[in-house]
């Protein structure tokens, strides 16, 4: 027998369209070696980035429907805990493996320490190779006519969609050969990825089933019908009117090359859907965009990118924290959708801008606080869209929001929720309010409250703080930020 082929697996938990399984399947045909499937649980203090707790729990459903596929089609998926290197040494030395190949990973902490792996392979005669299954394009692919990285959306997504041609994704392998004596592996309940006491996964449970064959089910269901409307319900927290893949696309249970076929084949068959497909094809630009900015700059998930922010006057504000992090904020729009970051792991993104906006221009916290909750309660916590999101929001990233955009809680939940679904499932303490004062019940007379049944300040708090006067003080800041730049120019 051959020797066997290692692949590496990481964020990319999927048979199909899979490069590096998909190049060691046809070497396994060519000259009868094994393949051998691993997945490598990283130490979590070799990391500043280790998995939230969200994440853990989406990684656990993962690799177990992984594991039973790659089963199916013969070879088992081997599980092991450690140093990435150490680990895949020692593996090569057990089985006499003469290749190890895994799919590419854009941080720059995972790219150094992939670079230091390629090479201690190849200085032992390994056969150590990388693919891209995570991006319509490479970062270092794409660049502005005059050299150099783009910082601002509109021209990198002009640039990307009129020059992309990503390849047709690839099938599946119809099997995988084993090798003679299976490796040790460890038993996947026994890495602690699910939450034990308290637990507290029950809504992530009703809400998801991770997995490639629930992504590829998702993606065509979303195909089949909401991405009719997604140019407009997009921004309705209301109506399940998005894709929902964000998950899916963060584990690789689905690559964006599938989804970009797919979306673009659903467009050629049915050319009324064209709107919405291009509308939904521009959010999967944003995904590019943001790991383009994270490689290049590596400070991205700590550090302002815009320097004038570097000694921005954060307030400290535990409890103004925890009223946020909680969604007893008072504001009903923010409010429920931080209830619903807690209880599924995810959140609508129109209301991941509200509420991400309200606490650093509202509460004037800094945006790694957010950041860092984010980090953990989301399921597609993913490190590049994390960071320059939540800069973004804060107006000192690449293309970013301008400080003084803030956005108003009321405001956005009349125009986005106008009859107010969305806070009556997640904070059904206000079920009975009419819409006209579901958005702000603090104004509501005093017998409409009594006759819906709120207690303000008892079962639902008033507001933490005045928006109008919160704003101001933001606003203050930020021109502030603005005239020391020009004196210092």
């Amino acid at each position: 027998m051959s020797a066997p082929i290692i692949v590496w697996f990481r964020n990319d938990l999927r048979l199909a369209d899979n490069p590096a399984l998909t190049a060691a399947a046809q070497a396994s045909a060519e000259r009868g070696a094994p393949v051998i499937p691993l997945y490598v649980l990283e130490d979590e203090d070799a990391t500043p980035w280790a998995l939230g707790g969200a994440q853990r729990w989406w990684l656990h459903g993962s690799l177990e429907r992984l594991a039973a596929r790659c089963a199916h089609l013969g070879s088992p998926l081997v599980l092991r805990r450690g140093e990435p290197g150490a680990v895949i040494d020692a593996l090569v030395a057990e089985t006499g493996a003469d290749c190890v190949l895994w799919n590419r990973r854009y941080a720059p902490t995972w790219s150094a320490r992939d670079a230091a792996v390629e090479e201690r392979l190849k200085a032992r005669g390994v056969d150590a190779r990388s693919f891209n299954a995570g991006l319509l394009a490479e970062p270092w692919t794409v660049e502005k006519k005059s050299g150099g990285p783009f910082k601002v959306f509109t021209p990198f997504w002009r640039h990307l969609s009129a020059t992309l041609d990503p390849p047709m994704p690839t099938r599946a392998p119809s099997a995988l050969k084993a090798p003679r004596t299976a490796p040790a592996s460890d038993a996947l309940d026994r890495w602690g990825l699910l939450p034990a006491k308290p637990d507290w996964a029950a809504g992530l449970r009703r809400r998801w089933v991770p997995g490639e064959a629930a992504a590829l089910s998702h993606l065509a269901d979303f195909l089949d019908g909401p991405v009719g409307a997604y140019a407009t319900e997009r921004d309705r927290p209301d109506h399940d009117g998005t894709s929902a893949l964000s998950p899916r696309l963060a584990f690789g249970e689905i690559g964006p090359r599938q989804v970009w076929h797919a979306a673009r084949h659903a467009a050629d068959a049915r050319p009324e859907l064209a709107p919405g497909i291009d509308a939904f094809l521009r959010e999967i630009g944003w995904r590019e965009f943001q790991h383009h900015l994270l490689h290049h700059a590596p400070e991205l998930p700590d550090t302002p990118l815009d320097r004038r922010f570097a000694d921005f006057p954060w307030r400290e504000d535990p409890a103004g924290l925890r009223a946020w992090q909680r969604g007893r904020t008072g504001y009903p729009i923010v409010d429920a959708g931080m209830r619903q970051l807690w209880q599924t792991g995810w959140m609508h993104n129109r209301v991941r801008m509200i509420t991400a906006s309200f606490l650093i221009k509202d509460l004037l916290l800094p945006w790694q606080e957010g950041e860092r909750w984010f980090w953990d309660t989301l399921v597609d916590a993913d490190l590049a869209q994390n960071a320059g999101n939540w800069q973004w929001v804060a107006g000192c990233g690449a293309d970013a929001a301008p400080f003084f955009r803030v956005f108003n809680p009321i405001l956005q939940g009349e125009k986005f929720d106008p009859q107010g679904d969305y806070v009556r499932r997640y904070v059904p303490e206000l079920d009975r309010l009419p819409p006209r004062w579901i958005h702000q019940p603090w104004a509501a007379p005093t017998e409409v409250l009594r006759q819906a049944g709120v207690r303000l300040g008892d079962d639902y708090p008033r507001p933490f703080l005045d928006h109008a006067v919160a704003r101001d003080r933001a606003l203050a800041h930020y021109r502030e930020r603005k005239g020391k730049a020009e004196a210092e120019s």
